[in-house]
């Protein structure tokens, strides 16, 4: 299955393991909770998913790479103990904690959350010394004499021996305690969430025509050549960070995340290119509405990457429109929430901005906080400590008074929410003007409309803005879609017919 899938299976499973009955106990007892074994090619994003369930599900999350430790480390140390059997004092050699299980309970105190995620990366790597503890934490949910804790899920992960020469394998009685979740590399699961993500649109743009560069893994005389999702994310990062710096990203740079040169080299020469035509097009221009007639003649004899990749660029520009107002949107929703709790008079903005500090800080503590959570807050206590100071300076009036001002305060917002969502909208306009007069109803077009509709900021937007030409050209995609698919089954049909007559 793919990663998103896998993800919600994993999702579903903390779900089922953590429900409880009437009387306060786990509906699936621990002993009877399979710990859950996750494998799949290296760099797919197993370990991602398992920190992204953390935050959504709020609940702990202490992750070890297993390779990384020791017997005496995973089980803990020996050390002599005495104990009366039958009147007589024996010498009995019992171990200390395991540093592992010791992570747990700190992780407890520190966050407060007595439910969790412990995750285990490379287990079927380990050395052969610490092999059957292993077998034994599978099975019966303990490092050496500790328990896991009650409430806590264990998720194992691992690579196919393909992939990895110190992969063991683990015997029936021991798989026969798992539930195993074979994971594969899919692109378009991983350009969903590498919009979420914000990743670099040349790296979007160009997986989208090279698929096949999006997960590559080749042994050669000269080694393992491999390109991965978390190369690709990796370099994203380094990308933008590197456009601040106005440092050049070159075929040198590219090696050093995506180690398969041949894609390396065409990523070299693409993200080049990008640049290029983002000049050559005037892109900037094109999303205030200023369409030069040169450059409409110019990318219709262009070649189809250099279409595709200017109709990315357009993209990048909308989205990132889209992508601001959807963050201005969060905060606001709830910078209004945090409003009425002040109307009501039971909070002062003070007690409120202390709230959502504490809050902010717990969550952050415990690294259940993502990303667009933390911004709106941090937002809506800027705005609130803005209003407490303003009340200040109006010499603190009655809390009606005072509300009156917050409330003119925050129309203010409201307002410039407004405006910005409407920019939001005139450039999308914009960039259907542009692919209108360039492209017309092509494949770029649709190829514009497709992303559109793949875009998890561009969806969240056309749902508050209306887009007379979204809607149509994208009812026309769909009508294609839907044409296609009644003939391939009319041809499925046809095929079977056929088939059947022969025989």
């Amino acid at each position: 299955m793919n990663i998103k899938r896998a993800k919600q299976e994993i999702k579903h499973a903390i779900e089922a393991y953590l429900l409880k009955d009437e009387e306060g106990n786990y509906e699936i007892p621990s002993q009877r909770q399979r710990p859950i074994f996750l494998i799949g090619a290296p760099g797919i994003g197993k370990t991602q998913i398992m920190e992204q369930i953390s935050k959504e599900c709020e609940i702990g999350l202490v992750a070890y790479t297993i390779t990384h430790h020791t017997r005496q480390s995973a089980i803990g140390l020996p050390f002599i103990s005495t104990h009366i059997y039958d009147g007589n004092e024996y010498s009995v050699t019992e171990y200390t904690m395991s540093e592992i299980v010791a992570s747990v309970y700190n992780k407890i105190e520190e966050s407060g959350l007595k439910e969790g995620i412990l995750f285990i990366d490379e287990i079927n790597c380990v050395s052969e010394t610490l092999a059957p503890a292993m077998l034994q934490f599978l099975q019966y949910k303990t490092f050496g004499n500790h328990a896991i804790p009650e409430g806590w899920i264990i998720v194992a992960a691992g690579n196919p021996p393909e992939y990895n020469k110190s992969v063991r394998e683990f015997d029936v009685v021991t798989m026969d305690r798992v539930k195993k979740i074979e994971v594969e590399p899919d692109f378009s699961v991983w350009k969903e969430y590498a919009y979420v993500q914000d990743i670099h649109p040349a790296v979007i743009s160009y997986l989208t025509t090279r698929v096949a560069y999006f997960y590559q893994m080749e042994t050669t005389v000269d080694g393992m050549l491999f390109a991965t999702p978390r190369g690709w994310e990796d370099l994203s990062r380094l990308i933008q960070v590197y456009e601040k710096l106005e440092i050049t990203v070159d075929w040198e740079v590219v090696v050093q995340y995506i180690q398969y040169p041949k894609i390396a080299k065409d990523f070299a020469n693409y993200l080049e290119l990008y640049y290029k035509y983002q000049a050559d097009y005037q892109i900037e221009q094109v999303m205030r509405g200023k369409i030069d007639p040169i450059l409409v003649k110019k990318v219709g004899h262009a070649s189809f990457d250099e279409k595709l990749s200017v109709v990315s660029l357009v993209l990048a520009k909308t989205v990132e429109a889209f992508r601001q107002t959807y963050k201005k949107e969060a905060s606001i929703t709830v910078l209004f929430e945090k409003l009425k709790g002040y109307k009501s008079g039971s909070l002062s903005l003070k007690q409120i901005c202390e709230e959502m500090e504490q809050t902010l800080n717990s969550k952050k503590k415990a690294k259940i906080l993502n990303r667009e959570e933390g911004y709106a807050l941090k937002q809506t206590i800027e705005k609130l400590e803005q209003y407490e100071k303003l009340l200040k300076e109006a010499g603190n009036p009655e809390h009606e008074a005072a509300f009156e001002l917050v409330k003119k305060e925050f129309a203010k917002e409201n307002e410039a929410y407004q405006k910005e969502l409407d920019a939001a909208g005139q450039m999308l306009e914009y960039g259907f003007d542009f692919m209108e007069i360039a492209f017309g109803n092509s494949q770029e077009m649709t190829v514009f409309v497709t992303e559109l509709n793949t875009n998890f900021y561009s969806v969240q937007f056309l749902q508050n803005y209306e887009c007379k030409r979204y809607y149509q050209y994208n009812k026309n995609l769909l009508f294609d879609e839907k044409r296609k698919n009644i003939l391939n089954r009319i041809d499925n049909l046809v095929t079977a017919h056929t088939s059947v007559n022969s025989k």
